[in-house]
């Protein structure tokens, strides 16, 4: 199945003690790249989401963003760092002698000192709380792959088209090949008559030998048959392959473009190079789209 590498997916589970959301958004990558961001105390949970992800993101990069919040105090306990708020303490009434300062050193004051009060996380259940991430993260997977395969569908239909036009190219360039040796021929034969101007009898097994070489050197029928024979391949591979495709697809569109170049320099046909450079025209749109396909 054709999956397009851009896309964007987003899962929640909520509970009575937290609320976590995951999204997913993908870009194109040669390779498999997943990044997870996400609370550093539940760290814990990361390999799991990204073993997740990759069964359903095969190629491209992905960024996988987890948002956390508690709903309950069953997560979090609030502790008092003794030490350091007697540091402060000390410090506060040192300044007060010193300086001769006015005011009282109370609660409130100690309270608001960084450090003073500390939420600690409070996460012994490590299952639970995986489990609630993996629900999250597998449901923007789901939703990711989802919207990837609408867009695969899309670039999918595209290249079909622009395959089938290149193969009608194809096909009119097999019918112009052959004449071209016919017109050279001929035009061997008026260009010798005008130098002549019939002082001599045209060599006739010259003139044939002449247009064998010409023949040989300008024959495009190989390259035709292997050109048109990649064309069938696309259309293969966008409708029946499974998993992956886009590294197929990535060296069949370089192999259209060596066989695109030799057509171009051997024909030696005006007509042949305009129908070739619109053919390659459609090829470099192929390639373009295929660079977004998983």
């Amino acid at each position: 199945m054709v999956k397009s590498m851009t896309g964007f997916g987003r899962g929640e589970y909520t509970d009575d003690k937290r609320s976590v959301t995951a999204e997913i958004r993908t870009v194109n990558h040669r390779y498999a790249d997943i990044t997870v961001k996400m609370p550093k105390r539940y760290s814990f949970a990361e390999e799991t989401v990204k073993s997740i992800v990759k069964e359903k993101i095969r190629r491209g990069k992905a960024e996988v963003s987890i948002i956390f919040e508690n709903l309950s105090e069953a997560d979090v306990t609030v502790r008092l760092n003794t030490p350091v708020a007697e540091q402060y303490l000390r410090n506060l009434q040192q300044l007060q002698q010193s300086y001769g300062l006015a005011g009282e050193i109370d609660v409130q004051m100690l309270a608001s000192m960084p450090d003073v009060l500390r939420a600690i996380p409070d996460v012994e259940d490590e299952e639970e709380i995986t489990a609630a991430i993996s629900e999250a993260a597998r449901q923007a997977a789901a939703a990711n792959d989802a919207m990837r395969q609408t867009e695969g569908k899309r670039l999918a239909e595209d290249l079909l088209a622009r395959g089938e036009l290149v193969r009608s190219i194809v096909e009119k360039i097999a019918v112009r090949a052959p004449q071209v040796a016919q017109e050279y021929v001929q035009k061997l034969n008026d260009r010798i008559a005008e130098l002549l101007d019939g002082a001599a009898e045209i060599p006739a097994d010259r003139i044939l030998t002449e247009a064998a070489i010409f023949a040989d050197k300008a024959n495009i029928t190989e390259e035709l048959v292997r050109l048109d024979s990649h064309m069938k391949q696309l259309a293969q591979i966008l409708n029946g392959s499974e998993g992956p495709v886009g590294k197929k697809l990535d060296f069949l569109v370089q192999e259209m473009n060596r066989e695109a170049n030799t057509i171009g320099s051997k024909a030696n046909d005006l007509e042949i190079t305009s129908l070739m450079l619109e053919a390659k025209s459609e090829i470099e749109k192929i390639r373009e789209q295929v660079q977004n396909i998983e």
